[in-house]
């Protein structure tokens, strides 16, 4: 999750596609259309061994292309695939706990903070970032107005970079990046259509290298 582009960047969550190796494929191509910070591997509703030969699939083709593997899932499998870092919508007490157990050594990050009070209370965990919005949670084509309003405070208020989860269309890029929030997720916007999936992510980078802020504190 570095930052060494001063502007909102692209985070990604990739779909659920069976074929390991087929998934692998989509998202080697989706990370040729540019710039993507990191890339969330859900469980979705796989078990523990096929969500383990999921991740030893994904986890070189994203680390090869210079983004960070983030697990979202059963952290034993993390344990043992290599990753960079763990994804966890939990509360408090249990992203205090995976701080604790993970980090430094993996990147420690989420949280799926509805309200104010619960982000804080998330950030007092030192998380290395706090998302807004669900990975599964693109169902519609804007992002939630509430994520949206959460994310311009949090990014104005709070030093912890924070992820705004976006919805199935790319349309709202320039909104949500004018949140000032250091990263911007999506999911089925890029991978509805894997052929075009290069493609939007070098829309989106195009629209985020005209149209985002420059971040800095």
């Amino acid at each position: 999750m570095t930052d060494a582009i001063n502007r909102c960047r692209l985070v990604l969550v990739t779909p659920d596609i069976a074929d390991a190796a087929e998934l692998a494929a989509v998202t080697r191509d989706a990370l040729r259309g540019g710039d993507v910070a990191s890339v969330i591997i859900p469980q979705n509703d796989l078990d523990e061994k096929s969500f383990q030969k999921r991740c030893e699939a994904l986890i070189p083709v994203i680390q090869d292309a210079g983004a960070a593997a983030l697990v979202a899932g059963d952290s034993r499998v993390a344990g043992r695939v290599r990753p960079d870092g763990l994804h966890i919508e939990v509360g408090p007490t249990a992203m205090t706990e995976a701080v604790g157990r993970y980090a430094p050594g993996l990147i420690v990050g989420g949280g799926n903070a509805r309200e104010r009070h619960a982000a804080l209370s998330i950030g007092e965990a030192q998380p290395d970032y706090v998302i807004f919005g669900s990975i599964d949670g693109d169902i519609k084509p804007e992002p939630h107005s509430k994520n949206i309003a959460l994310a311009e405070w949090w990014a104005d208020m709070i030093e912890i970079p924070c992820l705004l989860m976006g919805g199935t269309s790319t349309a709202f890029v320039e909104e949500m990046a004018q949140t000032r929030a250091e990263f911007i997720v999506f999911g089925k916007a890029v991978f509805a259509d894997p052929a075009n999936a290069a493609r939007m992510v070098a829309e989106i980078n195009a629209t985020l290298d005209e149209k985002a802020p420059r971040l800095g504190r």
